[in-house]
């Protein structure tokens, strides 16, 4: 069997920690796997003077996947993003990011089992910025009719894929009337093509953050530009847990890259406190995409089942004791025995 060529980015802070936990899981279910690892983000930055060395974009070009851990962007000054950037380059236009209920690990907003959808290469974070006079700035929010059909259509293809039912474009098109009123109207087009299959309607995003906390299982596949997208999917994160639960993928015509959407963590780096669990259900989903549903079933029950009987080995952002090489230990473990009964088939 060939293998995968899989570009590796551990990234900064906790970063390098958790995807080491991410990319042993991967090998516990036996995935054919050519890791090929390459730095961006502060360590680059120190060792080439880029976030983001040109060898990393051609080298996730010609593998088209990668598993990314966090880096860390300086506030106010410093450079730019390289998350951004990867982004841009290789126009990875769909971020999509599942937020479900971890078993065991219950909240009181209940079952939750939703999907944000976010375009991912334009809005305020086109980084259009300028000082106009002193004291005063002005930061440009994009929006086209490419890019919002774009994502619009991935969702409703999404929701095809996955079996879901309902897709809901959020917005604030009664204020921004045009910018956010043509990503709502390329969403009611894009629609159409898929009436009686998946049901549409829209919502404001400040509604929107209400109806989540009161009651998020009114939702199914959210649909948003980028900011909106980027705020929205930290605040569902909070409804299951945090974000050390919430992966994440991005998604372009030819490449794809997983991560966690949490930071790098810095204040906790090198202690082995960090929780893996985001970036474990990340690589599930780079399993899926490269065609192996088998091992993302595995990955996903592999960490219900240690979620729920063996708590002890939880981090301490989920009320356990436990280290990120423990728990990743034992997740590995039970993926293993999951291969070795040839569950989940």
């Amino acid at each position: 069997m060939s293998k995968h060529r899989i570009v590796l980015l551990p990234g900064d802070g906790i970063g390098p920690e958790v995807v080491e936990a991410g990319r042993r899981i991967v090998e516990a279910t036996g995935l054919p796997v050519e890791w090929i690892t390459r730095q961006i983000g502060v360590s680059a930055v120190e060792k080439f003077g880029d976030a983001l060395p040109e060898d990393v974009v051609s080298e996730i070009k010609a593998c088209g996947v990668a598993l990314k851990g966090p880096t860390t962007t300086p506030i106010g000054t410093g450079h730019v993003s390289a998350n951004v950037r990867l982004r841009q380059e290789l126009e990875l236009f769909a971020n999509v990011r599942p937020v479900k209920t971890v078993p065991g690990l219950e909240t009181p907003y209940g079952a939750v089992d939703l999907v944000v959808v976010r375009e991912n290469t334009e809005s305020l974070y086109a980084g259009l910025e300028n000082v106009v006079a002193p004291g005063v700035v002005t930061s440009i929010k994009v929006i086209t009719d490419r890019a919002s059909r774009r994502i619009a259509h991935f969702a409703f293809e999404y929701a095809r894929q996955w079996g879901r039912k309902r897709v809901t474009a959020v917005h604030k098109a009664n204020i921004m009337k045009l910018a956010d009123g043509l990503f709502l109207s390329c969403a009611e087009e894009e629609a159409a093509a898929y009436a009686g299959e998946v049901v549409f309607d829209d919502i404001l995003v400040d509604a929107l953050a209400m109806r989540l906390v009161k009651k998020a299982s009114d939702f199914d596949i959210l649909l948003l530009e980028n900011l909106y997208g980027d705020i929205v999917s930290d605040l569902a994160a909070g409804l299951i847990g945090g974000l050390g639960l919430a992966p994440g993928g991005n998604y372009g015509a030819d490449c794809a890259v997983f991560e966690a959407i949490h930071g790098s963590a810095p204040d906790i780096a090198g202690q082995g406190i960090a929780n893996p669990i985001a970036v474990i259900l990340s690589a599930a989903m780079m399993c899926h995409h490269l065609g192996d549903v088998t091992a993302y079933r595995r990955i996903r029950k592999s960490v219900a089942t240690i979620s729920q009987e063996q708590k002890d080995k939880l981090t301490p952002d989920l009320g356990g004791k436990g280290s990120t090489v423990g728990l990743t230990e034992a997740i590995v473990e039970e993926v293993r025995r999951r291969v070795k009964d040839r569950l989940d088939e």
